[in-house]
């Protein structure tokens, strides 16, 4: 819906000779925020539909919209991946920068959302902070339990973002008796683990699904030398990586840490 409206409203825009910098300063905004309503990166605002409205002479076409978009809880290039996770009965999944959403703190989930560019706005940040701690049921709350397996190569939890609650959010999920927890240090890092993260997720029909995931794009995947690939590297990894009691034992040494450091500050 996000993006038939952006078409839309360029159209209009387009047919009326009015250039995005015009609408921009009509509806106090940038210039950049308006392709990315147009592109269906954003949610065209009310404030936006009922200028252009006017401007383009639409006749109420554009402002008619407004009771028909809502906000997507995920971002559009990963909404696919979320509805197959949804039907999952396992997941394997492995992380070179980030914390998996489904271990984030809501502390953690806000650094990453808020700090987004193009920025979003405020409603679509608590929006989307709300819809990731919601996404987490899946540790606990599937009966059958669905099964996870999770690798964080160590730069994960370096990360400046990483504080003592979120690690003591890892060791918390690591003690459920459906999740698996290992770090693959520094030190054991093979080619796959510099190739960024993935995750491969079954169904109760054994349909698997790749995703694989960059900066600007992402993909999920059904083809079988895909799927695959996936499993392969995965499993590579998890052969590197610390075994779950080490990861750990790992993970419990960096939050004392933590909180030596904190003591000391």
């Amino acid at each position: 819906m996000w993006r038939f409206t952006g078409n839309q409203l360029k159209r209009w825009r387009t047919k009326a000779n009015i250039s995005r910098e015009q609408l921009a300063v009509a509806a106090n905004y940038s210039p950049d925020t308006i392709k990315a309503m147009e592109q269906g990166v954003r949610m065209p605002t009310a404030r936006v539909l009922d200028v252009a409205d006017e401007l383009c002479g639409a006749e109420g076409m554009l402002s008619a919209v407004k009771d028909y978009l809502r906000r997507e809880k995920f971002p559009p290039r990963a909404q696919e991946f979320m509805e197959r996770e949804r039907e999952a009965v396992s997941h394997w999944s492995y992380e070179s920068t980030l914390v998996p959403g489904l271990l984030q703190t809501p502390g953690y989930a806000r650094a990453l959302i808020e700090n987004r560019y193009p920025p979003l706005d405020e409603e679509t940040v608590e929006s989307r902070i709300a819809a990731r701690m919601e996404r987490q049921a899946i540790l606990t709350e599937r009966n059958p339990p669905v099964g996870l397996s999770f690798v964080l190569y160590e730069a994960v939890l370096r990360s400046p973002q990483v504080d003592g609650e979120q690690l003591r959010r890892l060791l918390d999920a690591a003690r459920l008796r459906n999740v698996e927890l290992q770090v693959l240090p520094f030190e054991r890092a093979v080619t796959s683990a510099l190739m960024g993260p993935m995750v491969l997720l079954e169904t109760r029909d054994h349909e698997r699904f790749a995703f694989t995931e960059g900066p600007f794009a992402s993909e999920l995947s059904t083809a079988p030398d895909v799927v695959s690939r996936v499993a392969g590297r995965l499993s590579m990894i998890r052969a590197q990586a610390l075994s779950p009691a080490e990861s750990t034992l790992f993970i419990e040494r960096m939050v004392d840490c933590h909180d030596r450091q904190a003591e000391v500050a």
